[in-house]
């Protein structure tokens, strides 16, 4: 039986408000909506004290910023699963269908790859001039105006779209990527808030004449005023995450 604290909360239940940034984190590292929730259920069903697995949430966020730019993706689901939500190596090896030597292997690669990040250099909290920044961003998607949007970039800002393998970094591959995919003018941009970080929802309309329905959402890191990452989640239950409906006009 889950010890009860003194506000007659266990600490399971506490744990429950962080549902949905645990689930959000976890998809970041995971690349699957359904295996965010199942490793965030899981660990649920081990919670101890909210407050130890909630711990130095900046240190996490840096964590998982530079894991999304530095980490092959079998590395970040280890790390999520091994250092994050503290599953045993057996277990990741069960999750991941490979063997205990290669969860470790994999963990201490990801976890070197961190130590070698240069932390002064990552993503700050958003600040005035990032929601400025973000709202430069969508009004050069609303005018479908590239070279506005490239403005924003920094000369080393990278895309991705996780889990798939699509990486690529300067402003000069990022805009020709822009126009030969037709990113413009087909969408609605709603700005959300990311676990702290600067983010907007994409509704796009599939058809002319079609309402715009839910299409990915788009996570900005931020440098000195400069976008420094754009990383796309082409996944529509992310919605629910943020309470935006899948189809807002219905």
């Amino acid at each position: 039986m889950s010890p009860v604290t003194a506000t007659g909360a266990t600490p399971a239940e506490r744990l429950e408000q962080y549902r949905r940034e645990l689930i959000g984190y976890c998809y970041r590292m995971l690349g699957s909506i359904h295996e965010a929730e199942d490793a965030v259920q899981a660990t649920m069903l081990r919670a101890g004290d909210p407050a130890e697995r909630m711990v130095s949430l900046e240190s996490v966020r840096l964590a998982f910023i530079a894991a999304l730019q530095h980490l092959t993706p079998r590395q970040r689901a280890v790390l999520i699963l091994r250092d994050v939500l503290r599953w045993r190596a057996a277990e990741v090896a069960v999750l991941l269908e490979t063997s205990v030597d290669a969860v470790n292997s994999a963990l201490r690669r990801a976890r070197a790859a961190l130590a070698a990040v240069d932390r002064d250099s990552a993503p700050s909290p958003p600040t005035a001039d990032d929601r400025e920044l973000l709202v430069a961003y969508i009004d050069a998607f609303e005018r479908s105006d590239v070279d506005a949007l490239v403005r924003l970039l920094r000369d080393d800002a990278i895309l991705e779209m996780p889990p798939f393998e699509l990486w690529m970094q300067g402003p000069d591959d990022i805009r020709r990527w822009l126009l030969a995919v037709d990113a413009f003018g087909q969408e609605l941009l709603t700005p959300v808030n990311a676990n702290g970080s600067l983010a907007v929802a994409v509704y796009r309309t599939q058809a002319p004449g079609a309402p715009p329905t839910a299409f990915s959402v788009q996570v900005l890191d931020t440098i000195a005023g400069r976008i420094s990452a754009i990383h796309v989640f082409l996944e529509p239950a992310l919605f629910e995450l943020f309470g935006l409906p899948v189809d807002p006009v219905s």
